[in-house]
């Protein structure tokens, strides 16, 4: 099976004809035929069946025309890569992550990006880690940072650090926790402000405390970072994010932190693309950009 024979049988199975395919790819209508015929030949089926107005596809060319148009389409994208090797890395570059993550790694991400890439435009965007894969999913961004891994198939992951979660809450500490550590139990007692479900941080906490047989004390669902931590700095309640996330607030005593104990909560931060689509040379250079920052950042803090 050669790539030749994949692109004449796509060409005459869009064009519904023979006669028309030959013209569109400048191929003489007998060696337009043959090459297909072959084709056939070589898969022991019957790929198009002829009738007075033109071709129709069989349900193995039905098949077989699925998988060729893949083929194609990554035989052209490979040589499109190869191509740009030679030149400045281009194009444009869509990211999507959490806003925990977002505000601590856009800033460093772009101004690196600028400084090794300036061909390529960068697209930023926040979201919750079940929005950020629903988006790789349909192709609308090229990478995204996620929290646990999304249950979908089409993608895959990696692993860039495991983020511990601490308790965040009012510097006047109105739930009377004292002290710099708390025991996750306690969650049940203290009044907490977290994400509906389902957001990948709510499900975690969730999960945990009904291993200890607890459910959260949850005043509020806010499903926005900065809201959340609004609330904490005014009074309203307590919250749980990774240090890194308000790290601003904590250097400036505008909130208070503790480390959870017995157990601690930990949840892991992973890269994730889409398997459907095959990445360009610039979508590599900044999933590498990304590896690094994000260690670099989330190390420091």
């Amino acid at each position: 099976m050669e790539l030749k024979q994949l692109s004449y049988f796509l060409g005459v199975a869009e064009c519904g004809s023979f006669s028309k395919a030959a013209i569109r790819l400048s191929v003489a209508q007998p060696i337009l035929s043959r090459q297909v015929r072959l084709l056939e030949s070589e898969l022991g089926v019957e790929l198009l069946y002829r009738n007075g107005r033109g071709v129709v596809l069989s349900e193995a060319g039905k098949l077989l025309e699925k998988y060729a148009q893949s083929v194609i389409n990554t035989v052209n994208q490979a040589q499109a890569e190869i191509n740009t090797l030679r030149e400045t890395p281009q194009g444009r570059v869509a990211i999507a992550m959490p806003p925990s993550i977002g505000w601590v790694l856009s800033g460093p991400l772009v101004l690196r990006c600028r400084e090794a890439y300036p061909d390529i435009l960068l697209h930023l965007v926040e979201g919750f880690s079940g929005h950020v894969a629903e988006w790789l999913s349909t192709g609308q961004i090229d990478i995204g940072i996620v929290y646990q891994a999304p249950r979908i198939t089409t993608l895959t992951t990696e692993p860039l650090l495991a983020d511990e979660l601490i308790l965040l809450g009012p510097v006047s500490d109105p739930a009377g926790i004292g002290g710099d550590t708390v025991e996750t139990s306690r969650l049940a007692e203290i009044p907490m402000i977290l994400p509906g479900r389902p957001h990948g941080l709510r499900v975690l906490v969730d999960s945990e405390l009904d291993k200890l047989g607890v459910e959260a004390r949850v005043e509020f669902e806010v499903d926005a970072m900065p809201s959340t931590l609004s609330l904490v700095e005014q009074g309203i309640g307590y919250t749980i994010l990774s240090e890194g996330a308000a790290s601003d607030l904590l250097q400036a005593d505008r909130i208070r932190r503790w480390t959870l104990t017995d157990p601690s909560i930990r949840r892991e931060l992973l890269l994730a693309t889409s398997t459907q689509r095959p990445m360009s040379v610039a979508t590599r250079l900044v999933a590498r950009m990304l590896r690094d920052k994000v260690r670099e950042i989330m190390h420091s803090t």
